[in-house]
Formats: structure tokens, C-alpha cells, sequence
């Protein structure tokens, strides 16, 4: 059978540096007819010099769907990623499953998700969603790390939109919900964004990769924008932007060295908690450091923050953060009132070193809740609230108090921030769990 150029096989070669993908199986049939390609090109290349392995569902070849043939090129494709410890990406375009081929299709997919759960937190995995992902292909594609969608292009669902509603599957509905964790307006700008997330990441859980540093001396500007000015080349790559948006999850490069970045600069709600777990726990499997960033007047007094059930989420992410062994340092950089202190990368839940700026404002609850509640009289025609509240921050809520009790390392100036946190991230570069061994001590003459 003569192979000529697909969609797929378009998609798939772009995906890679040029003229480095190599197809694996490129003459498996499909299950239906020995006369058909199977649906799903694999196959390995070079991606920014990093070997990457991917796959992807061909619209023109049997409509993409996943058949036993197909389930096993993606096991041997997998495989070979994990031998190799190197990332996979999935594209993701089909009309479904082959309705004829019974519960052998079950087992297709139910292989495809065995395979991703075994690599999940060993290798990255990105999927980028070209077209329909819908039943059990949009519970594979979820189980990846990180989702891309197209505008315009994505159809991501379990419920056919003709009973939801098309918004219902769109690309926008995706990131809303916190699924998606980038929105692209092209498909050639989705795998460029792939493209870029393999830049930031580690190749496997065991690989520490390191680029060429910016000046790691280099002095931020006063009212400098953080996160951003603190990266190199000031280049931040943001995730899972239409949600929670009160909380900001990026990658960057600090001194080199990838970083996940968790800034929260709101209220610490439900979406916000969960959003910051997730990134943390996705750090902490590919030992990327953590930087927390803290501005936040504490946990949201909304309906859904204060319900029961929340209480689990805000749970998750306390325990993401003290089961986490990567690096993780934490800078108050405005106000952290209460839990949003302590659930944030406090030293309590194991943070590494602790920073604050000199302007931070550390208390057990927001200055002006805590004179009504202890110091209202102190007020009087002389001394106003304002005069109080102040005089609450300046004896309780100085980030000098803090350090006073070993719970803040040090007070920075923003303008020293970078580089504190370039040589703080070169020291913990070799943060293990727990201490080596050794063979004996040494003797004294």
C-alpha cells in the first residue's frame, strides 16, 4: 500500500524539527480492512534537540478512531518513551471509536488509559486537541499533564453538545473549567506552544536540565511587575489562565533553571487552592522548583469557599505543599492574612527558605477585622481607625516580626529579589530527600 500525506501526517511532521520524525508502524492496518492504514500515526523525533515521542489520531485515516492495532503501537510507543525517558505528545482529532469492532475498541481505550497513568509523573505528557476529543478519548486526554486546544477547532466533551450545547464544547469552555491549560487561535500556534513546554520541561523525573542563564545578578526596577521581571528575558509562560484567574500558574526560567511559579493576588478561593495543588503537585513529580508568590488577604468569604465540601480542596493544598520535596521557596510580597499565610508555601508546610519584602504585612487576620474585634476602643475622637490599624501593623504584622521568630528567612528589597532567588535556587539544586548515605565517619589524628 502506498503511503501519501495526511492530515495526521501533516500535523504530526510539523510537531518535530525538520526532518527529524520517524514513523513506528507505519504499515499496521486497521482492524476493519487490511486495505486501510490504522488511524494513528507514532513515531519519534527531535524537538528543540530533545528527543520527544508522539502520536496522533488521522482524520483521513479511518477517522482517526483508536482500534486494538492502534492500542498496540501506542503500548510500543510508550515504551520506548519510558525506556528513553522522554515526553510524549498526543494530537488529538477523531470521530470516535470503531462502533463494529465490540468490546475489543473498549479494551483499545482502556489500554490508552493504562499507558497514560503508567507514565504519569515519569515522563511529561502534553496533549494537544486538533479536533473532536470526545468519550472515552477526552478522559485520556485528561489524564495528561497538560491539555492545549484550538479556538474555533476543539471539540472537547463526554456529552454530545447537541444535548449541552456546542459552547459547551468548545476550546473557551475547556479553560474555564481548568482543564485546558492554554487557548491557542491556530493549530500551528498550539504546537508551537507544545514546542515551548518541552523547552521548559525536564525530559523524565530524574533529569535536572539547566540553559544558558540570564545575569543572574541583574537588579529588578522599583515597581518592577512580579512575577515576570524576575524571569529570564522577562518571558513567563502562563497556565490555566481563564481559571481562577485570582491565581497565576507559569513556567519560567530563573538563573537557567526551570521554575513553577504560584503567584496568588487575590483571595485564596476554592478554584484558586485548587489550581496552586495542581501545580505544585505536578512540580514536585518532575522535581521543578516551587516559587510562591504571596499577596493575598486570606481565604474567600464567598458561598462556595465557606461550604463544607471546600474544606478538602483547601486540604489538598496543604497537603500538596508538605508532601512536596522539590525546592520550594516563598516570598510575601503584599498582605498574607491567615490561612492564605500558612497554606501558601509557609515554613510550617515545609518550605525551604522563606523571603519577604519589606512592605509585607503578616497577620493572623486582616488589620482592620482584627481592631473592630480586639481594639475597637481604642478609637475616639483623637486616634481614628485608620491611627489603629496602623498601630496594629506596626506591633503585630511587620514582616520583622515573623523573621524575629525564625518563620521569615530574610526581609528583601525588591530590587535584590532576583538574585536572592537565583543563588537561594543554585543551592537547593541538589535538595535531596533526606540525607546520603555514607560509608563511615571520619577519624579524628
Amino acid at each position: 500500500m502506498d503511503k501519501k500525506t495526511t492530515v495526521g501526517s501533516e500535523a504530526i511532521r510539523s510537531l518535530f524539527d525538520v526532518g527529524t520524525f520517524v514513523e513506528i508502524g507505519a504499515y499496521v492496518r486497521g482492524a476493519m480492512s487490511e486495505d486501510m492504514l490504522d488511524g494513528l500515526i507514532c513515531g519519534y523525533g527531535s524537538i528543540g534537540g530533545k528527543l520527544t515521542f508522539a502520536f496522533a489520531q488521522d482524520m483521513d485515516r479511518m477517522k482517526g478512531a483508536l482500534d486494538e492495532p492502534g492500542a498496540k503501537k501506542l503500548r510500543a510507543l510508550y515504551d520506548m518513551a519510558l525506556k528513553n525517558g522522554a515526553h510524549v505528545v498526543g494530537l488529538f482529532a477523531s470521530a470516535g471509536a470503531v462502533v463494529y469492532d465490540g468490546t475489543a475498541a473498549l479494551d483499545a481505550y482502556g489500554t490508552w488509559m493504562r499507558l497514560v497513568s503508567d507514565a504519569s509523573g515519569i515522563v511529561p505528557q502534553i496533549a494537544v486537541i486538533c479536533g473532536v476529543c470526545a468519550g472515552s478519548a477526552a478522559i485520556a486526554a485528561s489524564m495528561f499533564d497538560f491539555i492545549v486546544t484550538v479556538k474555533d477547532k476543539t471539540q472537547l466533551y463526554m456529552t454530545s453538545p447537541f444535548v449541552l450545547g456546542e459552547e459547551s464544547a468548545s476550546a473557551e469552555a475547556a479553560a474555564k473549567s481548568g482543564l485546558a491549560a492554554l487557548v491557542c487561535d491556530s493549530q500551528a500556534e498550539a504546537l508551537g506552544a507544545a514546542r515551548a513546554l518541552i523547552d521548559l520541561l525536564p525530559q523524565n523525573n530524574c533529569d535536572h536540565p539547566v540553559a544558558d542563564p540570564e545575569d543572574p545578578n541583574r537588579a529588578l526596577a522599583q515597581g518592577a511587575a512580579l512575577p515576570v521581571a524576575m524571569l529570564d528575558g522577562g518571558i513567563m509562560m502562563e497556565l490555566y489562565a481563564e481559571f481562577a484567574p485570582e491565581m497565576t500558574a507559569a513556567l519560567g526560567r530563573m538563573g537557567g533553571e526551570t521554575v513553577g511559579i504560584v503567584h496568588a493576588h487575590g483571595d485564596l478561593t476554592v478554584d484558586a487552592a485548587r489550581k496552586a495543588a495542581r501545580m505544585v503537585s505536578f512540580c514536585d513529580a518532575f522535581n521543578i522548583p516551587v516559587l510562591t508568590l504571596v499577596d493575598s488577604e486570606g481565604v474567600s468569604v464567598d458561598a462556595q469557599a465557606q461550604a463544607a465540601p471546600a474544606a478538602s480542596v483547601y486540604a489538598r493544598l496543604a497537603t500538596a505543599y508538605a508532601s512536596a520535596n522539590c525546592p520550594k521557596i516563598t516570598v510575601v510580597t503584599g498582605k498574607a492574612y491567615g490561612a492564605a499565610y500558612t497554606l501558601l508555601g509557609s515554613r510550617a508546610l515545609g518550605a525551604d527558605l522563606v523571603f519577604a519584602l519589606p512592605e509585607a504585612i503578616i497577620s493572623t487576620m486582616a488589620p482592620d477585622k482584627a481592631v473592630a474585634f480586639v481594639w475597637n476602643d481604642k478609637i475616639t475622637e483623637e486616634t481614628t481607625r485608620e491611627m489603629v490599624e496602623q498601630e496594629w501593623i506596626d506591633t503585630y504584622a511587620k514582616p520583622e516580626k515573623a523573621a524575629a521568630r525564625g518563620d521569615i528567612d530574610d526581609i528583601i528589597p525588591v530590587e535584590q529579589l532576583r538574585m536572592r532567588l537565583c543563588s537561594a535556587l543554585y543551592m537547593l539544586a541538589s535538595k535531596a530527600d533526606g540525607k546520603p548515605a555514607r560509608r563511615h565517619p571520619t577519624l579524628a589524628l
